[in-house]
């Protein structure tokens, strides 16, 4: 009977508000944690979907249209967004059409000219794309560290808690393991998301910089045949 009691009595939102100073401070961590990373979860599915969307119609203008010209307005009217395939187009256009407005003549100073302004632009657009992921990656590392620093806290109370009574009973150490599983909880809760989402995500990360450095070589190829040689 009196573990039943001691059962009903505890609730969850009982056992965080009675739990110790340090151990709601770690449980405050981790809750805060596990919003941001989730919030940079979604941001960060919605912007790779997008950035991926956004190479799937590029690529395809890219290879249909005749004149190049019309599709660098067409894009740099559309689009301001680093992370996107489309500025590393922007940027090589942009330098192939200052280097042919000094008619440059040598080949390889027009090919290396737009590489560079394109490289650029790719640095930036993999800064952009791999942004936030270093984040989830701590919070999946250090998360369960942080709930076990939880769990031990609230067990070396409860075995403080013991030696201080002449009886043992449940209602003596129930709270404070209690408490320590719950920091468990949350450390998982925390981490677990995080990592998934990293590991999804790095890899979605890495197939579109893939795509972007293959259409970056396309591009200079596509200079070096008709740009360059017409020089």
């Amino acid at each position: 009977m009196e573990i039943a009691a001691t059962s009903n009595a505890l609730s969850f939102i009982d056992l965080i508000v009675n739990a110790s100073f340090l151990v709601k401070i770690v449980m405050f961590v981790l809750l805060l944690a596990s919003l941001i990373s989730w919030s940079m979860i979604f941001y960060k599915w919605f912007t790779l979907k997008y950035w991926t969307e956004t190479a799937d119609e590029f690529e395809s203008r890219f290879w249909s249209v005749g004149d190049l010209s019309t599709l660098y307005y067409d894009w740099e009217s559309r689009t301001k967004d680093s992370g996107s395939i489309a500025v590393v187009f922007l940027e090589g256009y942009q330098e192939l059409s200052r280097l042919m407005t000094r008619r440059i003549v040598d080949r390889t100073e027009i090919v290396d000219g737009v590489q560079r302004s394109m490289r650029v632009a790719l640095n930036r657009a993999e800064d952009n794309v791999n942004s936030n992921l270093s984040f989830l990656a701590t919070v999946g590392s250090t998360s369960p560290y942080i709930g076990l620093f939880g769990t031990v806290w609230g067990i070396m109370n409860s075995f403080r808690a013991l030696g201080s009574l002449q009886t043992t009973t449940i209602s003596a150490v129930a709270p404070g393991i209690a408490e320590a599983l719950i920091a468990t909880a949350m450390g998982l809760a925390a981490a677990i998301p995080a990592v998934i989402a990293y590991n999804r995500f790095s890899y979605q990360a890495d197939r579109l910089l893939s795509r972007y450095e293959s259409f970056m070589e396309e591009f200079l190829s596509v200079v070096n045949r008709q740009y360059a040689a017409t020089s």
